[in-house]
Parts: structure tokens; C-alpha cells; sequence
């Protein structure tokens, strides 16, 4: 019979936000940015962690995909949300494109989300799409799930 253990290990990221909260949409893009450099060509979602303040505890990867996609489920959102004991969480992915409008399947997923944290106790206060500024419409570079009213 194998037995497991499971670790969090806590990493450093190169944006230091101190003493300062993720309040907006446009302070979690200064949070999340340098993910557009790390991650050129293939989209990946993160999780970050806040505690009841809405000071980041880490974040955290969860899933990598292609150039134009990546698959999400609930579970592997909330696992390291409960297991860091946050209080809540902001959702981030990149579109590689440099487009931040959502596709059908980032409201999908969002939605998914909404639901779960209902179930887990965990807030999901907004789910961020990175981009470029160059490449958005509105030139802001990010789209906001809760600013544009959908959570």
C-alpha cells in the first residue's frame, strides 16, 4: 500500500506587494504581470491566495496548456486554497494572443467557480484575463470578470 504526503512549499515572486491589498482589477494585473513574460506562448491559470484582508498569501499555477487554451476543474482551484487556509481567491490566466477578452469557456469556468465556492466557503472575488495593452480594445491590457459585472 503507498502512502502520500503533502507539502506547500512558499516561493517568492518578483512583484512585492507589501502591505498593500488586491482591491482592484488593475493591482492584481501589477501582481500578475510578469506571467505574460514567463508564459509567451501557452496559457496557464493561476490561483492566488488572499487571507481576510485581501493580502496575498502566494500564488499558485494550477493548470498549463496551448497557445490557445487550457482545461480548469474546481478542484484543483480550491486544493491549494484550502490547504494554505485562504480566505479567498482571484483567478488569473493569460491569453497568449495579447486579447484579454474572454472566450466562452473563461465565462464557463468562471461560472463553475461561483458555484463551487458556494460549496467550499472560499470567495472567488474576481477571475482576471492578462494581456497586452498594445492588443485590447479598451488598452488596459486585462479584462475583469467583476468589473464587467459577472461576479
Amino acid at each position: 500500500m503507498r502512502v502520500y504526503e503533502a507539502k506547500i512549499t512558499y516561493e517568492a515572486t518578483l512583484f512585492e506587494v507589501g502591505a498593500t491589498s488586491l482591491t482592484s482589477a488593475e493591482s492584481v494585473y501589477d501582481y500578475m504581470k510578469d506571467v505574460l513574460e514567463d508564459h509567451p506562448m501557452t496559457e496557464v491559470f493561476y490561483v492566488i491566495l488572499l487571507n481576510q484582508k485581501n493580502k496575498p498569501l502566494g500564488r499558485l499555477a494550477v493548470t498549463s496548456g496551448t497557445v490557445c487554451g487550457t482545461l480548469v476543474h474546481p478542484r484543483e482551484v480550491f486544493r491549494p486554497a484550502i490547504v494554505g487556509g485562504a480566505s479567498a481567491i482571484i483567478c488569473a490566466h493569460n491569453h497568449p494572443s495579447g486579447d484579454p477578452a474572454p472566450s466562452a469557456a473563461d465565462v464557463t469556468v468562471t461560472r463553475q467557480l461561483r458555484e463551487a465556492d458556494k460549496i467550499v466557503g472560499i470567495s472567488v472575488l474576481d477571475h482576471i484575463v492578462l494581456g497586452r495593452p498594445e492588443c485590447d480594445p479598451a488598452g488596459l491590457g486585462y479584462y475583469s470578470f467583476r468589473t464587467a459585472g459577472l461576479i
